[in-house]
């Protein structure tokens, strides 16, 4: 029986600031349920605030506390480890890190970070990975969608420099086991309660499967035709609105 959902952010309930059609029904729904919802995004050019605050404006019925975002695990991992960070990031998400120390930095942080993914800051990440600083990223997707086109996003370039210096990123949101696992357990559930809606095949469907949820993929943000076929296990439906229909039905 399913307890929990977890619903991707961009590409499943908006897209260019724009609610899809029915997700934000959808949402109600899914809240008036009683279901534990906790949205889960890798995005790395907006705070978990400015998240919050985009969901909210659009209409979707969410609170603080159930936004799951990459960059959060982040910040609290460098708080853990007591890490002074290197921030290669969209100048978008620099607040979420503003009260973190960033002198003699020991740790990489690589979100999405546009234009500032240059030479010369690659290099500058690359020399300090090459004393044995750790790489932290939030994630390892290919590519994002916006206004109708896919461009590059952060895991290229967590591969460039994971070659370059010989080194493995740790990566703290999805398709890290430990960023479900920590939504799991704020949600009080277990992997098999728990359903993950998202856009994107490998970071949303095939790692959600590999933690023990059941997943299903929505054809909208950067799905691309035929990626179903790599997750036969997954359920496929054109849209959220159309899964919550079929799955939990009104009363």
């Amino acid at each position: 029986m399913i307890k929990a959902v977890l619903l991707d952010i961009s590409g499943v309930l908006y897209e260019d600031d724009r609610a899809l059609p029915g997700a934000v029904e959808a949402v109600a729904r899914l809240q008036d349920r009683d279901l534990a919802l906790r949205f889960v995004t890798n995005t790395s050019r907006k705070t978990g605030e400015a998240v919050f605050a985009d969901l909210t404006r659009l209409g979707f019925a969410v609170e603080r506390e159930q936004v799951f975002t990459a960059p959060g695990a982040i910040r609290r991992y460098l708080h853990r480890h007591d890490l002074h960070p290197y921030l290669l990031i969209h100048e978008g998400l620099e607040p979420e890190f503003a009260d973190l120390e960033s002198d003699d930095p020991d740790a990489v942080v690589l979100g999405d970070a546009a234009e500032r993914l240059d030479y010369d800051h690659l290099d500058a990440a690359f020399r300090l990975l090459q004393r044995g600083a750790p790489l932290l990223t939030v994630g390892t997707n290919r590519y994002f969608r916006r206004q109708g086109e896919l461009h590059l996003d952060v895991g290229p370039f967590v591969r460039a420099l994971e070659y370059a210096a010989d080194t493995q990123a740790v990566v703290l949101g999805k398709p890290a086991e430990g960023f479900f696992r920590a939504a799991l357990e704020d949600a009080g559930v277990a992997p098999e309660e728990t359903l993950m809606v998202g856009d994107d095949v490998e970071c949303d469907v095939i790692a959600a499967q590999a933690v023990g949820l059941e997943a299903c993929l929505v054809r909208s943000g950067k799905y691309r035709p035929g990626d179903e076929a790599r997750a036969p296990q997954a359920e496929c439906e054109d849209s959220l609105s159309a899964l919550v229909a079929r799955r939990f039905p009104g009363d």
